[in-house]
């Protein structure tokens, strides 16, 4: 059995999320999956459709967390056949026990905005306790692998594994019509699929769509996600009378998210460093390359691992509005975006998570 411990998973939008809900049910074609995870809206629908045995954790956030471990703890003291432990996070292992853990392969997965904390700050001194508890740790790029390096943690601990993919879905015929009437009769058709935070860039994003519809008349952007963000860049578009170009979509179904990525001609997230939090990989970027859409994404983190300059897309200066624009101009010059695409969908082949998940399971049998 593989138990995976989870502050983040489906049917909640977010790259570690899709990790998460990916890399469980890559693991159930090799035994058993058990997963503790946090409540969410429309999650108990979410989980009667899994083969997986999933038991989510209600309250209130700061006494959530000591009741999921007190719940895995009793779990791995009554189960002695479990394979190995995986947490989505250094706080996911926090509280469990350690004596447990003793004896078992505990894999951490390490994502740059959870770790980004000074050397012998709380935080780091909380983080290096926690991963001490792994056997392995697993970075999802180079760049978080260096950074992890950098506030203390085990070098020898450290792997990294590129986040995997689902294999593209057939995806039923009224998702695909739904998906056709809220990008109407558009070009460009330009999608984010990501939490609403400062980071990703949604207001660069916004402020380009205005500046793009001189050039493109018919331009339609659409951001799928929530956070914190949301009425700032709800009152932005006003602001800027762009509310028929842009959408702003949240706990939608996951077929018709798909179904509008795929009908996209752009993923768009130009993602900065804000304060301590910067993306350690990029998820969102390869899931889109799933569908055939390239994308654009800003050159700060480990956004290189996911995007393949002048390849798979481009990367800019997400702080840089002028960058942004330029890109998105060269992205659909001469047609641009229809080789980034058939070059994107190329390379996502090697993130399809049954090869991914053979490299966790080399690391537990190895």
């Amino acid at each position: 059995m593989f138990l995976i411990v989870t502050r983040n998973f489906p049917p909640d939008i977010g790259g570690m999320q899709s990790l998460m809900g990916g890399l469980s049910e890559a693991l159930l074609n090799h035994g058993p999956v058990k997963v503790f995870a946090d409540e969410f809206p429309s999650s108990d629908s979410y989980d009667k459709k899994s083969t997986m045995n999933i038991q989510r954790v209600k309250g209130i956030k700061l006494f959530r967390k000591y009741r999921k471990a007190n719940l895995v703890n009793n779990f791995i003291n009554e189960n002695n056949n479990i394979r190995a432990i995986f947490a989505d996070h250094w706080k996911s292992l926090e509280l469990l026990d350690r004596n447990l853990l003793k004896k078992y392969k505990i894999i951490c997965l390490l994502h740059s905005k959870e770790i980004n904390h000074k050397k012998g700050t709380n935080l780091n001194k909380r983080l290096i306790k926690s991963t001490d508890k792994a056997n392995l740790i697993v970075a999802n790029s180079n760049f978080t692998k260096n950074l992890a390096i950098d506030v203390g943690i085990n070098s020898k601990k450290i792997n990294v594994i590129f986040p995997g993919v689902h294999k593209p879905k057939n995806i039923e015929d009224k998702f695909i019509n739904e998906a056709n009437n809220l990008f109407g009769a558009s070009f460009p058709k330009i999608i984010t699929v990501a939490r609403l935070d400062k980071r990703k860039g949604h207001d660069k994003i916004i402020m380009t769509i205005k500046n793009l519809t001189n050039k493109f008349s018919k331009i339609k952007y659409i951001s799928i996600g929530s956070g914190d963000e949301e009425k700032n860049l709800l009152n932005l578009s006003k602001e800027l009378s762009i509310e028929n170009k842009v959408t702003f979509l949240k706990n939608i179904d996951e077929n018709l998210k798909l179904a509008l990525i795929k009908s996209s001609d752009l993923f768009l997230m130009p993602s900065v460093i804000d304060k301590k939090s910067v993306e350690g990989f990029g998820i969102a970027y390869m899931e889109a390359a799933s569908y055939g859409v390239g994308s654009i994404g800003g050159k700060d983190g480990g956004t290189s691992d996911s995007i393949s300059q002048n390849h798979t897309g481009l990367l800019c200066d997400g702080n840089e509005l002028s960058s942004i624009h330029e890109s998105v101009i060269e992205f659909f010059n001469n047609d641009n975006f229809i080789k980034f695409g058939k070059s994107a969908l190329k390379h996502s082949e090697n993130f399809h998570w049954d090869k991914v998940v053979k490299k966790y399971l080399n690391l537990i049998n190895n």
